[in-house]
């Protein structure tokens, strides 16, 4: 057997030894724990009084298979298949990215600006997870939300995640480089929130192995050349879809903040402010349509 014994204190002190060249004790603290309690099904309370819990040959392989994984770099999320957003559980796999911090606080932005307004109609493109359009039903009274994802197979996943919060979101499928589907009508939507591609190619070098490895490209990277393709034909997209004083919200790269208020500039929007994420980084912008 690979651990002393088959308890749950065992697993730790396993995990700590294995995982200390790779990782800093306080992560590993936090896969211990969040693997034993979904493993196990544990509460807070019941986690920590469950030490000396014994283990079946199973769990032991279990956890065991849970280091080789994390040892070879693959996304924790990945691994246990869910993260919290915004205080949602989204399960997620190799299908979509993971939701990042900084798209909750793209998030929290548009609920704050929209939390007193009822029955708007929402448009996220580059669903992935579905993460943002989830957070935006749960979260804005009565709203009618739309989700475009290239993938199919990430669409599944995001229609997974709706049914598993209990909202009602359609998603369809679509290139937002091309032209949206018909279901989303002219000057019919009140927000268009995206999380595109913006990290040029060039950038993969500096990228963890984590990222590079198991996180799907088509979702990452965009050509050197021209590293504003998804925002400037979204904002297209937007002008024809977004009502009088509706507005757009993007998650960008920080080194293009400047390019892409210029480019919604040259489209026509107004009141265009780029923001700060919690880390002091310009990773926010949001514009209205005249």
């Amino acid at each position: 057997m690979f651990v002393i014994e088959n308890t749950v204190s065992a697993i730790k002190s396993y995990m700590l030894e294995r995982l200390s060249d790779f990782y800093a004790e306080r992560e590993i603290n936090y896969f211990f724990k969040k693997a034993v309690c979904q493993r196990l099904k544990l509460s807070d309370v019941d986690f920590l009084l469950a030490s000396n819990q014994r283990l079946s040959e199973s769990d032991l392989l279990y956890f065991r298979n849970i280091v080789k994984r994390l040892q070879n770099s693959e996304p924790f999320q990945y691994i246990i298949g869910e993260t919290w957003f915004y205080d949602l559980l989204i399960k997620c796999d190799k299908r979509a990215l993971i939701p990042r911090p900084e798209t909750e606080e793209l998030v929290d932005l548009i609920i704050k600006d929209y939390c007193n307004i009822l029955n708007l109609r929402v448009l996220d493109l580059c669903s992935g997870t579905g993460c943002i359009a989830i957070a935006l039903a749960k979260n804005l009274q009565n709203a009618t939300v739309f989700g475009i994802e290239l993938s199919q197979e990430a669409i599944d996943l995001a229609k997974k995640n709706a049914l598993l919060n209990q909202v009602a979101i359609t998603f369809l499928n679509g290139n937002v480089l091309e032209n949206l589907p018909l279901e989303v009508e002219p000057k019919s939507v009140d927000i268009v929130v995206s999380n595109p591609p913006y990290i040029p190619l060039k950038e993969k070098e500096k990228m963890e192995k984590n990222v590079l490895d198991f996180e799907p490209h088509m979702a990452l990277f965009v050509s050197d050349r021209d590293p504003l393709m998804f925002y400037e034909k979204i904002a297209d997209q937007a002008n024809l879809v977004l009502k009088e004083k509706g507005q757009l919200y993007f998650e960008i790269h920080e080194n293009f903040s400047n390019q892409t208020k210029e480019l919604l500039e040259s489209k026509g929007f107004e009141n265009i402010e780029v923001l700060k994420d919690l880390q002091g980084k310009n990773r926010m912008i949001k514009a209205r349509i005249k």
